[in-house]
């Protein structure tokens, strides 16, 4: 009987220490489960996801991304992946995020994209691929997006020859004016700089054109190129929620050239501009908003603001303004916000124009005008001192004078003053004399 209990006990406790170990293994699954969903959950949260107009973006930029993660939301209408580590874009990356209307991709290390890397994008309608590592890229790629508007793949290392032959055909489509704009060729030697917009297709297939070299002359080094940095290549541009370009701490010592037409917003602050040519901005005829603070500027030409109709902001602060040459507001009918501290103002004659403009425009928001200069109007307003140049001229201490609105002061000697008899009788009579004397 006694053995009997010793067995059954026995078997109890191997039962017992059985289900133990299940259960310890099903508790350890949960919690790697509950981990990974943690993991993903945290990973997905590293990126920034809001709501704009109803449209939602996921903000993944600067992340070190190598790749798209799985976990992220497939519902957004923007997703935004400038400046990671991406280097290839594989088949089928995005084809779980069908919402997508923009896709920014630029400032990465990509070299290769894969055919079918963007199926399933049938509403995507902006694709920024710019400041890559790209030499070729077929037509084929994009034929998923057919409501693709606005293609940005400058500032690659394009080799134009046969194998970017469909693409080129495809962007010079005229209704495809906004795909491709501002790319040009980094190879061969011979297509060198040229726009792929307006290369002309036939030739890049041509043998004659392929690995072409400048000749030499004996015992001599041509120099290399001169690259010529324009706007594209300098700074970086953004197209939600608006146009934008980011041009800012890029040592620019002029406004750059080739300006995205489309550009809403551009951003050229901390830089050394010291003078504004004129009709720089005369093509970026959308421009809402033009940041100018914190260069050296001194000078600005009464036609460096032609063509802004449609500029609502202008920050000028933390330059080395002292005036405004007569004119140079013009053409800014819809300016409403106009930012000019941290410049030293001169207040004489000269600042008067300013002044003058804005009273004739209240609806234009101003700050930072106060007086620098001289010393006797340090930390006054401008308009304080304008209005004290304006002011009642002083009394001119000589008796019998009279002073008129226009500065101009008479002064009479008697009301029947009679000249000298000096011609002959016809000719005599009374005269009165008026001596104007200008102050």
């Amino acid at each position: 009987m006694r053995l009997l209990r010793g067995l059954l006990l026995l078997l109890f406790l191997v039962f017992w220490a059985a289900d133990a170990r299940k259960g310890e293994g099903r508790s350890r699954r949960l919690m790697r489960g509950r981990s990974r969903a943690r993991a993903v959950k945290r990973f997905a949260a590293d990126c920034k996801e809001y709501s704009t107009n109803g449209e939602k973006h996921l903000d993944c930029q600067e992340r070190q991304l190598k790749s798209v993660q799985s976990g992220w939301p497939e519902d957004i209408d923007h997703l935004l992946l400038a400046r990671n580590r991406i280097q290839v874009l594989r088949d089928n990356t995005f084809s779980n995020f069908r919402n997508l209307r923009s896709l920014d991709l630029q400032q990465n290390e990509i070299s290769r994209i894969e055919e079918n890397v963007f199926s399933g994008l049938s509403k995507l309608t902006t694709l920024l691929l710019q400041h890559n590592r790209l030499q070729m890229l077929s037509e084929d790629v994009l034929i998923p997006m057919p409501q693709l508007k606005y293609l940005r793949i400058h500032d690659n290392p394009w080799r134009c020859d046969c194998q970017l032959d469909s693409l080129v055909r495809y962007i010079q489509v005229p209704s495809n004016r906004n795909l491709g704009n501002y790319a040009k060729c980094a190879e061969p030697t011979a297509f060198w700089g040229r726009k792929l917009k307006k290369l002309d297709a036939d030739q890049l297939c041509t043998p004659q054109h392929e690995n072409v070299e400048i000749p030499k002359p004996e015992h001599e080094n041509l120099p290399a190129p001169i690259k010529e940095f324009d706007a594209t290549t300098l700074c970086h541009t953004y197209m939600h929620p608006v146009p934008h370009m980011d041009c800012r701490n890029r040592d620019l010592k002029t406004v750059p050239a080739d300006i995205p037409l489309d550009i809403m917003r551009l951003d050229l602050s901390i830089n050394n501009i010291k003078q504004l040519r004129p009709k720089k901005f005369i093509t970026v005829k959308d421009l809402k908003l033009l940041n100018l603070s914190g260069n050296s500027l001194e000078g600005i030409d009464t036609a460096a603001f032609t063509g802004l109709l449609n500029l609502n902001e202008l920050d000028l602060s933390n330059n080395s303004l002292q005036n405004f040459p007569y004119g140079v507001l013009e053409d800014l009918y819809f300016l409403k916000r106009l930012s000019l501290g941290g410049n030293p103002w001169i207040c004489d004659y000269n600042i008067h124009y300013l002044i003058y403009w804005l009273k004739h425009h209240r609806g234009v928001y101003h700050t930072g005008l106060v007086c620098s200069k001289p010393k006797e109007f340090q930390g006054w307003s401008v308009e304080d001192y304008v209005k004290t140049y304006n002011g009642e001229c002083p009394k001119d201490s000589q008796s019998g004078q009279t002073a008129d609105p226009a500065g101009i002061t008479a002064q009479k000697f008697g009301d029947e003053t009679e000249e000298e008899e000096l011609g002959p009788i016809p000719y005599r009579g009374p005269k009165k004399y008026e001596i104007i004397r200008l102050t």
